[in-house]
């Protein structure tokens, strides 16, 4: 059973804290790229345009051409998690060094590990 916090988390994420109908809600802040993440529950996510250059986020985007094709509507497409992508946007965002040596299945593997530290015994 998933915990409220995370139902949450992902309603914020998708957008249910902002309803406002203003179109510069949905301008692209300059120097970013809008990018739809998710398969089955899709955020949408302003990232800085230079991320994508990262080898973890062009593996991400050859898994993704994979799974959806070269064809997308107004915004990148990424098939993963929304919580390894933010992950990665983290270890990023924090000059993280271990995020410049790291391939795709690591990063994976890396946050499930960290993640399964802080999940309840059953």
């Amino acid at each position: 059973m998933r915990s409220s916090g995370n139902i949450v988390k992902k309603l914020l994420c998708c957008g249910a804290k902002s309803l406002a109908s203003d179109s510069d809600a949905d301008a692209v802040p300059e120097g970013h790229v809008r990018v739809n993440v998710g398969k089955d529950i899709v955020c949408r996510f302003d990232l800085e345009a230079n991320y994508l250059n990262h080898p973890l986020f062009e593996n991400l985007l050859r898994l993704s051409e994979e799974e959806f094709g070269y064809s997308y509507d107004g915004a990148l497409r990424i098939a993963c998690e929304i919580d390894v992508f933010q992950y990665l946007v983290h270890l990023l965002k924090t000059s993280n060094p271990s995020a410049h040596y790291m391939e795709l299945p690591d990063l994976i593997s890396k946050f499930y590990s960290a993640n399964a530290k802080h999940l309840p015994s059953q």
